[in-house]
């Protein structure tokens, strides 16, 4: 075999690799859809009110940006999110509340191949209430006749990509108060499982 046989083997061969590798590359921006699940808690500081967990549910849309193994991503989520109260001497009680929230984190493939990362993952949340539906408990209707209806919380977790589907497991606190009078920090372990468009 000549040398310009040889050459031209190994020309055919870097396209056909490069060709390849170019193929696996993830694109700059994906646009996907996503729902879940969450546990929430308001994390009260009356003593005489038990808080505890309630399930909630979200759905919406994400879009990523992808910078190498660092990646940017937002989504815009409905959120129906519960908890629950129980007075000291009463029943327990649910509260309801429908929110629109917009997570924003920042991300890093700690391992990264064709068709599969593993994530870690730290941000922030805006949340705003669209209604609430509070229990027929007058101190809890006093404590939450202010209920700020926009709040901001911080967020962080774990996430892993299979080739278009994701799915993260996010801890979520509350940075401010639902209401001044009130003095209730949210909190939340949410479940999200999202699958890119393109």
């Amino acid at each position: 075999m000549n040398n310009k046989a040889i050459l031209s083997c190994i020309v055919l061969f870097a396209m056909m690799f490069s060709k390849k590798l170019f193929a696996q590359e993830q694109p700059f921006i994906q646009l996907g859809i996503k729902g879940g699940s969450s546990l929430n808690k308001l994390n009260t500081e009356l003593a005489d009110l038990d808080d505890k967990y309630a399930i909630g549910l979200h759905v919406g849309g994400m879009a990523r940006v992808n910078l190498g193994r660092a990646y940017i991503q937002g989504e815009a989520l409905f959120n129906k999110r519960k908890a629950a109260l129980k007075p000291q001497g009463q029943t327990e009680s649910k509260l309801k509340w429908n929110a629109i929230d917009i997570p924003v984190v920042a991300g890093y493939k700690i391992y990264q191949n064709q068709d599969i990362n593993f994530r870690v993952l730290a941000g922030a949340i805006y949340s705003y209430t669209l209604n609430d539906n509070l229990p027929p408990l007058k101190a809890i209707q006093q404590g939450m006749k202010h209920f700020d209806k926009s709040n901001l919380q911080v967020t962080g977790g774990l996430g892993v990509d299979i080739q278009r589907f994701t799915l993260d497991v996010r801890y979520e606190r509350g940075f401010s108060d639902l209401n001044k009078s009130f003095k209730s920090k949210p909190q939340a372990f949410s479940i999200g499982l999202g699958y890119f468009i393109f």
